[in-house]
């Protein structure tokens, strides 16, 4: 049964930061894909893209994805404009497009495209268009109100040419699928799955190998904040002071507060660079002139001038890496003429992301009701996700749960592999979002 279906089984984690893939095998396991890259080939394939002007490209317009979209960046940012995370505006209905180069681009032009360069960097792997694609999806999407409704339509959009049959399979439960390989008895298991834009759990039955039907969910539940959010506390703290947040401008005799919603945008990673356009620009330049501290707003032009989010984004995530193996590192961002230094205890990086801790345990708190299983009998916890690194989160399961009963391992590529052993069930359906 399962060899006929595994021959055209994939599966698809299309994450916020990075997106895994990988194929069923005919015995029953599947097996990554890995992806050429400027350096060395690996499996993890970055969620990005980068566009520069080029006359022979289509509408003037030439892209690249995953590490080839840094490299592309890297060589001249002046002249390109790097896109990451949009998969955060996938169910946002206030976001319809964006312009880059003056040419609008909907969230399923930026996945198609997406997609497009990942099948090229497959090394032929991904030619053949899979019989079944099990995408991932997150139990709660990222955003203010998201409408799941609106995401399933342009995640269709997205797809349409990448596979004949689509599936799509709550992200926990694909990393459940994964966990239960490797277990040789029965356990109820709790799946946490900490990507970039949503946290998200699932509450399963693992049923002895060999089991017509390994897995049964019981619960699943989820939340939008995840590893993007930390990393906007990050520059909340660290770098919006250096750029003018909390300061005031001249207008009409008065001082008034310098509007937030600038902030918000700069400490967004989806939007940050679609702010170098020219009426943004020009809106800035204007306050610039305004402001009570303007070699602070003129910071926040250079960076956005000289399209600096990358290496601030960059130099964010090495903090929040370092701060889970360290007590103390340093936060070092330099480029664009601003510079910015600073010490960091992870004390208060813990006390930044403090209120979203609350939201996190709230919605695992919500999926363990919903199953209706007491925590004494939740046999085994398997955190997967790169914020699973994070102590402050890893401290939340040793304590409710007990260290003896946590397992990890997979970070970043075990929704992959159990998405594409979903892909083996006789009834998709029955695992279906």
């Amino acid at each position: 049964m399962q060899g006929d279906l595994a021959a055209g089984a994939l599966g698809l984690d299309f994450g916020t930061t990075n997106t895994v893939v990988s194929l069923a095998q005919s015995d029953g396991t599947s097996e990554l894909v890995e992806f050429d890259g400027p350096e060395e080939p690996g499996a993890v394939f970055r969620s990005a893209l980068c566009f520069w002007e080029e006359e022979s490209a289509w509408n003037g317009i030439a892209c690249e994805a995953g590490p080839h979209a840094i490299a592309e960046y890297l060589q001249s940012p002046l002249d390109s404009r790097f896109v990451q995370s949009f998969k955060t505006v996938a169910a946002s209905t206030t976001f319809e497009r964006a312009l880059v180069f003056g040419k609008p681009f909907r969230f399923e032009d930026f996945g198609r495209l997406f997609l497009q360069r990942l099948v090229q960097h497959a090394g032929g792997r991904l030619d053949a268009r899979p019989r079944r694609v099990i995408v991932g999806r997150p139990v709660e999407y990222a955003g203010a109100r998201p409408d799941p409704d609106l995401a399933r339509r342009r995640y269709d959009l997205m797809l349409r040419e990448f596979g004949v049959e689509l599936f799509y399979v709550y992200e926990p439960l694909g990393a459940a699928f994964s966990y239960a390989s490797r277990l040789t008895e029965p356990a109820t298991v709790l799946v946490a799955d900490f990507g970039g834009g949503t946290t998200d759990f699932s509450i399963v039955q693992v049923g002895e190998p060999g089991a017509s039907r390994r897995c049964a969910p019981l619960a699943a539940s989820g939340v939008g904040i995840a590893g993007d959010r930390f990393d906007r506390h990050i520059v909340e703290q660290l770098v919006l002071p250096m750029l003018g947040k909390g300061g005031q401008y001249r207008s009409m005799g008065k001082i008034l507060d310098i509007p937030g919603g600038w902030f918000a945008e700069f400490s967004d990673w989806s939007r940050l660079a679609l702010m170098r356009n020219r009426r943004t620009l020009e809106e800035l330049r204007r306050l610039q002139k305004d402001a009570l501290d303007a070699q602070a707003i003129g910071r926040m032009i250079a960076l956005i001038e000289h399209e600096q989010g990358f290496p601030l984004y960059d130099a964010v995530g090495r903090l929040k890496r370092a701060l889970s193996s360290e007590r103390q590192a340093q936060f070092h961002f330099e480029s664009g003429g601003v510079e910015i230094t600073a010490e960091v205890d992870r004390a208060d990086f813990e006390a930044w992301i403090r209120h979203d801790l609350v939201r996190i345990e709230a919605a695992l708190d919500a999926a363990i009701v919903k199953a209706a299983v007491e925590p004494s009998r939740i046999d085994r916890v398997f955190l997967t996700g790169g914020s699973s690194l994070i102590p402050a989160i890893r401290a939340i399961f040793d304590r409710r749960f007990g260290e003896d009963r946590i397992a990890t391992g997979g970070e970043l590529t075990s929704i992959a592999h159990g998405l594409a052993l979903v892909g083996q069930e006789r009834d998709v359906e029955a695992w279906a979002a």
